[in-house]
Protein backbone atom coordinates (compact mmCIF):
# COMPACT_ATOMS: atom_id res chain seq x y z
CA UNK A 1 0.00 0.00 0.00
CA UNK A 2 2.52 2.37 1.14
CA UNK A 3 4.76 1.20 -2.13
CA UNK A 4 1.41 2.24 -3.94
CA UNK A 5 0.43 5.69 -2.62
CA UNK A 6 4.61 6.46 -3.52
CA UNK A 7 4.13 6.24 -6.97
CA UNK A 8 1.08 7.33 -7.01
CA UNK A 9 2.50 11.02 -5.03
CA UNK A 10 5.37 10.45 -7.84
CA UNK A 11 3.00 10.70 -10.85
CA UNK A 12 1.26 13.73 -9.00
CA UNK A 13 4.84 15.45 -9.08
CA UNK A 14 5.92 14.30 -12.40
CA UNK A 15 2.05 15.89 -13.92
CA UNK A 16 2.94 19.01 -11.81
CA UNK A 17 6.07 19.52 -13.24
CA UNK A 18 5.75 19.06 -16.53
CA UNK A 19 2.58 21.28 -16.21
CA UNK A 20 4.94 23.80 -14.38
CA UNK A 21 7.30 23.22 -17.51
CA UNK A 22 4.18 23.90 -20.30
CA UNK A 23 2.83 27.26 -17.63
CA UNK A 24 6.82 28.68 -17.58
CA UNK A 25 7.13 28.77 -21.32
CA UNK A 26 3.70 29.89 -22.16
CA UNK A 27 3.61 32.45 -19.70
CA UNK A 28 2.84 36.16 -20.83
CA UNK A 29 6.79 36.90 -20.03
CA UNK A 30 8.18 34.51 -22.40
CA UNK A 31 5.51 33.68 -25.46
CA UNK A 32 5.39 36.77 -26.71
CA UNK A 33 9.32 37.15 -26.96
CA UNK A 34 9.86 33.59 -28.22
CA UNK A 35 9.51 34.57 -32.28
CA UNK A 36 12.43 37.22 -31.22
CA UNK A 37 14.65 34.52 -29.38
CA UNK A 38 13.89 32.01 -31.77
CA UNK A 39 15.05 34.59 -34.68
CA UNK A 40 18.18 35.81 -32.49
CA UNK A 41 19.38 32.27 -31.79
CA UNK A 42 19.38 31.24 -36.03
CA UNK A 43 20.02 34.49 -37.53
CA UNK A 44 16.38 33.78 -39.29
CA UNK A 45 14.15 37.02 -39.50
CA UNK A 46 10.42 36.79 -37.61
CA UNK A 47 9.08 37.26 -41.36
CA UNK A 48 10.66 34.56 -42.56
CA UNK A 49 9.96 32.01 -39.56
CA UNK A 50 6.72 32.51 -40.17
CA UNK A 51 6.61 32.36 -43.72
CA UNK A 52 6.89 29.00 -45.27
CA UNK A 53 9.60 26.83 -43.75
CA UNK A 54 11.78 25.32 -45.96
CA UNK A 55 13.55 21.93 -45.56
CA UNK A 56 16.72 23.80 -44.74
CA UNK A 57 15.02 26.45 -42.33
CA UNK A 58 13.51 23.51 -40.70
CA UNK A 59 16.68 21.98 -39.88
CA UNK A 60 18.61 24.90 -39.29
CA UNK A 61 15.42 25.31 -36.44
CA UNK A 62 15.24 22.06 -34.92
CA UNK A 63 19.33 22.12 -34.36
CA UNK A 64 19.25 25.42 -32.69
CA UNK A 65 16.42 24.47 -30.24
CA UNK A 66 18.09 21.45 -29.15
CA UNK A 67 21.77 23.29 -28.17
CA UNK A 68 19.29 25.71 -26.74
CA UNK A 69 17.60 23.86 -24.27
CA UNK A 70 20.32 21.96 -23.73
CA UNK A 71 22.19 25.05 -22.13
CA UNK A 72 18.74 25.08 -20.21
CA UNK A 73 18.32 21.91 -19.34
CA UNK A 74 22.03 22.06 -17.82
CA UNK A 75 21.14 24.85 -15.20
CA UNK A 76 17.73 23.68 -14.61
CA UNK A 77 18.99 19.96 -13.91
CA UNK A 78 21.83 20.84 -11.90
CA UNK A 79 19.75 23.43 -10.14
CA UNK A 80 17.27 20.57 -8.60
CA UNK A 81 20.25 18.08 -8.28
CA UNK A 82 21.51 21.07 -5.68
CA UNK A 83 17.73 21.61 -4.49
CA UNK A 84 17.17 17.79 -3.69
CA UNK A 85 20.36 17.07 -2.16
CA UNK A 86 20.45 20.22 -0.16
CA UNK A 87 16.40 18.61 1.03
CA UNK A 88 18.52 15.33 1.75
CA UNK A 89 20.66 16.87 4.39
CA UNK A 90 18.30 18.98 6.16
CA UNK A 91 16.10 16.06 6.53
CA UNK A 92 18.99 13.93 7.63
CA UNK A 93 19.86 16.55 10.33
CA UNK A 94 16.93 17.73 11.76
CA UNK A 95 14.21 15.57 10.59
CA UNK A 96 15.10 11.81 10.26
CA UNK A 97 13.51 10.11 8.14
CA UNK A 98 10.04 12.51 7.66
CA UNK A 99 10.03 15.27 5.00
CA UNK A 100 6.73 16.22 6.37
CA UNK A 101 7.83 19.42 7.46
CA UNK A 102 9.70 20.06 4.14
CA UNK A 103 5.98 18.73 2.34
CA UNK A 104 4.50 21.61 4.18
CA UNK A 105 6.81 24.49 3.52
CA UNK A 106 6.95 23.28 -0.07
CA UNK A 107 2.89 23.06 -0.16
CA UNK A 108 2.83 26.56 1.58
CA UNK A 109 5.35 28.16 -1.04
CA UNK A 110 3.48 26.47 -4.08
CA UNK A 111 -0.05 27.89 -2.69
CA UNK A 112 1.39 31.36 -2.70
CA UNK A 113 3.14 30.97 -6.78
CA UNK A 114 -0.09 29.76 -7.63
CA UNK A 115 -1.79 33.00 -6.22
CA UNK A 116 0.64 35.10 -7.70
CA UNK A 117 0.81 32.96 -11.18
CA UNK A 118 -2.72 33.52 -11.32
CA UNK A 119 -2.89 37.33 -10.76
CA UNK A 120 -4.41 37.48 -7.59
CA UNK A 121 -1.21 38.43 -5.99
CA UNK A 122 1.71 40.62 -6.93
CA UNK A 123 5.10 40.39 -4.74
CA UNK A 124 7.08 43.57 -5.83
CA UNK A 125 10.72 41.39 -5.22
CA UNK A 126 9.22 38.72 -7.59
CA UNK A 127 8.08 40.98 -10.23
CA UNK A 128 11.31 41.83 -10.63
CA UNK A 129 13.68 40.76 -13.95
CA UNK A 130 17.42 39.31 -13.53
CA UNK A 131 18.59 37.68 -16.60
CA UNK A 132 21.40 38.33 -18.46
CA UNK A 133 21.08 40.27 -21.59
CA UNK A 134 22.74 40.06 -25.09
CA UNK A 135 24.00 42.77 -27.60
CA UNK A 136 25.34 40.10 -29.96
CA UNK A 137 25.39 35.99 -29.79
CA UNK A 138 28.51 34.06 -30.17
CA UNK A 139 28.76 32.59 -33.39
CA UNK A 140 27.21 28.95 -34.01
CA UNK A 141 25.98 26.47 -31.96
CA UNK A 142 28.01 26.76 -28.76
CA UNK A 143 26.76 30.69 -28.74
CA UNK A 144 23.03 29.27 -29.24
CA UNK A 145 23.93 26.73 -25.95
CA UNK A 146 25.66 29.74 -24.13
CA UNK A 147 22.14 32.08 -24.71
CA UNK A 148 20.11 29.00 -23.31
CA UNK A 149 22.39 28.82 -20.22
CA UNK A 150 21.95 32.67 -19.96
CA UNK A 151 18.57 32.26 -20.22
CA UNK A 152 17.73 29.48 -17.34
CA UNK A 153 20.54 31.46 -15.27
CA UNK A 154 17.87 34.54 -15.28
CA UNK A 155 15.03 35.24 -13.35
CA UNK A 156 12.04 36.21 -15.44
CA UNK A 157 8.81 37.39 -13.52
CA UNK A 158 6.66 34.22 -14.21
CA UNK A 159 9.56 31.27 -14.49
CA UNK A 160 11.86 32.08 -10.97
CA UNK A 161 8.27 31.68 -9.21
CA UNK A 162 6.97 28.60 -10.91
CA UNK A 163 10.64 26.80 -11.04
CA UNK A 164 11.04 27.81 -7.56
CA UNK A 165 8.00 25.77 -6.41
CA UNK A 166 9.43 22.79 -8.34
CA UNK A 167 12.88 23.20 -6.37
CA UNK A 168 11.30 23.32 -3.35
CA UNK A 169 9.18 20.66 -4.56
CA UNK A 170 12.78 18.58 -5.19
CA UNK A 171 14.36 19.63 -1.84
CA UNK A 172 10.99 17.94 -0.06
CA UNK A 173 11.22 14.97 -2.00
CA UNK A 174 14.96 14.12 -2.29
CA UNK A 175 15.14 11.05 -3.63
CA UNK A 176 13.01 12.07 -7.11
CA UNK A 177 14.52 15.97 -7.06
CA UNK A 178 15.93 15.11 -10.23
CA UNK A 179 13.43 13.50 -11.80
CA UNK A 180 10.89 16.83 -10.95
CA UNK A 181 13.69 18.93 -12.58
CA UNK A 182 13.74 16.29 -15.86
CA UNK A 183 10.13 16.46 -15.78
CA UNK A 184 9.93 20.28 -15.74
CA UNK A 185 12.37 20.92 -18.58
CA UNK A 186 10.73 18.29 -20.63
CA UNK A 187 7.10 20.54 -19.90
CA UNK A 188 8.98 23.57 -20.81
CA UNK A 189 10.46 22.14 -24.19
CA UNK A 190 7.71 20.12 -25.68
CA UNK A 191 5.71 23.84 -26.25
CA UNK A 192 9.42 25.14 -27.45
CA UNK A 193 9.90 22.39 -29.94
CA UNK A 194 6.22 22.24 -31.31
CA UNK A 195 5.80 26.08 -31.77
CA UNK A 196 8.96 26.11 -33.39
CA UNK A 197 7.63 24.59 -36.37
CA UNK A 198 4.06 26.62 -35.77
CA UNK A 199 4.86 30.12 -34.72
CA UNK A 200 1.63 31.44 -35.97
CA UNK A 201 -0.31 29.61 -33.56
CA UNK A 202 2.01 32.28 -31.05
CA UNK A 203 -0.36 34.84 -31.35
CA UNK A 204 -3.45 32.64 -30.47
CA UNK A 205 -2.02 31.91 -27.41
CA UNK A 206 -0.85 34.83 -26.30
CA UNK A 207 -4.41 36.34 -26.53
CA UNK A 208 -5.61 33.71 -23.90
CA UNK A 209 -2.55 33.21 -21.87
CA UNK A 210 -4.04 35.11 -18.98
CA UNK A 211 -6.74 32.26 -18.78
CA UNK A 212 -4.09 29.61 -19.03
CA UNK A 213 -1.83 31.49 -16.42
CA UNK A 214 -5.06 31.19 -13.96
CA UNK A 215 -5.87 27.42 -14.66
CA UNK A 216 -2.22 26.99 -14.23
CA UNK A 217 -2.84 28.73 -10.89
CA UNK A 218 -5.17 26.96 -9.80
CA UNK A 219 -3.94 23.79 -9.99
CA UNK A 220 -0.82 24.83 -8.34
CA UNK A 221 -2.96 26.28 -5.13
CA UNK A 222 -4.55 22.79 -5.07
CA UNK A 223 -1.93 20.81 -5.09
CA UNK A 224 -0.18 23.04 -2.69
CA UNK A 225 -3.53 22.35 -0.56
CA UNK A 226 -2.89 18.47 -0.70
CA UNK A 227 0.82 18.48 0.15
CA UNK A 228 0.49 20.97 3.06
CA UNK A 229 -2.40 18.76 4.32
CA UNK A 230 -1.04 15.28 3.45
CA UNK A 231 -4.01 14.30 1.72
CA UNK A 232 -2.09 12.38 -1.00
CA UNK A 233 -2.52 9.04 0.93
CA UNK A 234 -6.52 9.47 1.26
CA UNK A 235 -6.81 10.56 -2.86
CA UNK A 236 -4.93 7.44 -3.21
CA UNK A 237 -7.21 5.35 -1.08
CA UNK A 238 -9.98 6.90 -2.69
CA UNK A 239 -8.97 5.93 -6.47
CA UNK A 240 -7.87 2.56 -5.26
CA UNK A 241 -11.06 1.80 -3.91
CA UNK A 242 -12.67 3.43 -7.48
CA UNK A 243 -10.33 1.29 -9.46
CA UNK A 244 -11.01 -1.93 -7.56
CA UNK A 245 -14.62 -1.19 -7.61
CA UNK A 246 -14.56 -0.82 -11.19
CA UNK A 247 -12.63 -3.58 -11.90
CA UNK A 248 -14.77 -6.10 -9.68
CA UNK A 249 -17.73 -4.74 -10.81
CA UNK A 250 -17.03 -6.11 -14.52
CA UNK A 251 -15.48 -9.08 -12.97
CA UNK A 252 -18.96 -9.47 -12.05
Amino acid sequence: MLGIEADTMLIAGMFLAIGAGALSFLSPCVLPIFPAYLSYITGISVKELQGNQNTKIRRQLLSHSAFFLLGVSLVFISLGAGASFLGQWIQDLLLGDSGLFLQRIAGVFIIIMGLFIAGWISPTALMKERRFNYSKKPAGYLGTFFVGLGFAAGWTPCIGPIFGSILLLAASNPGQGVFYTVMYVIGFALPFIILTFFLGSTKWIVRHSQVIMKVGGVIMIIMGLVLFFGLMPRITGFLLDLIQGTWLSKLG
